[in-house]
């Protein structure tokens, strides 16, 4: 049985910890610098690493955070293990068995070495609500299936017939990590093996996000009608506003092929962006949907500031890229070699 917050008490919560992350998160106040039209600047080039899983352990239970000393010490662990992967490799070494051929090695792996620290507390998890830190699935047999999950389910239909009963991932449209459902341009944007980096650009009237997985840019109106419902986008349609220093989107009419999470057609996606310093912005999301989770569930995560001079190049996914083409090769052989 999953314990659920009052409505009211929830709102305080949140409130009252928006408060302790901006005025008190190093200190003493923060004040963000402002654009031109007069708005706290969230412009520049991001990370959002971090060694914090999405969910909780189970066995930590409702143990929201680490003490400080645990959190050193595990990140201490952490980075003798990046150390340990950056070593050279023994040239004598024998070859990989059949199960251990296929992955990046450590040069190209960038999953960061910290745990996410909040307004001082070190976060057993990313997911702050539920209490256990956990995605409050419904029963397996009361979530709505995928449009994938639908077309796979068909009369004759075999995996590998065509591009498109591929995940969106594999086909270069959205990065999606289909073994956690992760998606680094999402929303929400979740940190990935490599590349979790973005650039946000605001003019007055929008706020640009680039994730440079995939070279998704996500384009969000600021104090704007929604569009129709039918222009379903891949990233859905994003609208913006600001509550105080906090940038607050709204996420609706997602592509039907995107199902990060599993989602459904229902799926809300709320995000809220607040610098805390110079080089850190509190990114936090809330996903409502009634046809996969038995209550909305939040995560928040620390974005820091990449160092000065770096630049995000392009990822060109698909250039040079044969491994769809030679998925669907390999499975026409199959085929003919079955006749």
């Amino acid at each position: 049985m999953r314990i659920r917050i009052p409505r009211l008490q929830k709102a305080l919560y949140f409130f009252g910890l928006s408060a302790v992350l901006i005025g008190h998160s190093n200190g003493a106040e923060f004040t963000p610098a402002r654009t031109n039209f007069d708005r706290p600047d969230l412009q520049g080039i991001w990370n959002n690493t971090t060694r914090t899983p999405l969910e909780r352990p189970a066995r930590l239970g409702e143990q929201r955070a680490y003490s400080e000393e645990e959190a050193l010490t595990m990140e201490g662990r952490l980075q003798e293990r990046l150390l340990a992967a950056d070593a050279p490799l023994d040239p004598n070494r024998g070859a990989p068995t059949q199960d251990d051929t296929g992955t990046y090695d450590n040069f190209w792996i960038e999953l960061g070495g910290n745990i996410t620290s909040v307004a001082g507390e070190y976060r057993t998890s990313l997911i702050i609500d539920p209490l256990d830190g956990r995605i409050p699935w419904l029963p397996e047999n009361e979530i709505a299936p995928t449009l994938l999950q639908q077309w796979l389910a068909g009369t004759g239909v075999a995996p590998f017939d065509g591009p498109e009963l591929q995940t969106i991932g594999e086909r270069c449209l959205l990065f999606y990590d289909f073994r956690t459902s992760n998606s680094s341009s999402g929303p929400p944007m979740m940190p990935m093996y490599y590349n979790s980096n973005y650039q946000i650009v605001q003019t007055e009237d929008y706020v640009v996000i680039m994730a440079e997985m995939m070279h998704d840019a996500r384009i969000i109106r600021i104090d704007s009608e929604r569009q129709d419902p039918a222009m379903k986008k891949w990233m859905g349609d994003s609208v913006g506003h600001w509550e105080g220093d906090t940038l607050v989107v709204s996420t609706k009419n997602f592509h039907d092929q995107q199902s990060h999470f599993r989602g459904s057609p229902l799926r809300v996606v709320t995000e809220y962006f607040t610098r805390l310093k110079d080089d850190e912005i509190l990114y936090r999301f809330t996903i409502e949907d009634p046809l996969a989770y038995e209550q909305p569930w939040t995560a928040e995560m620390i974005w820091r500031s990449r160092p000065a001079g770096e630049k995000i190049y392009e990822y060109a996914c698909h250039e040079g890229n044969y491994a769809l083409s030679g998925i669907l090769s390999g499975a026409r052989f199959e085929e003919k070699s079955a006749k």
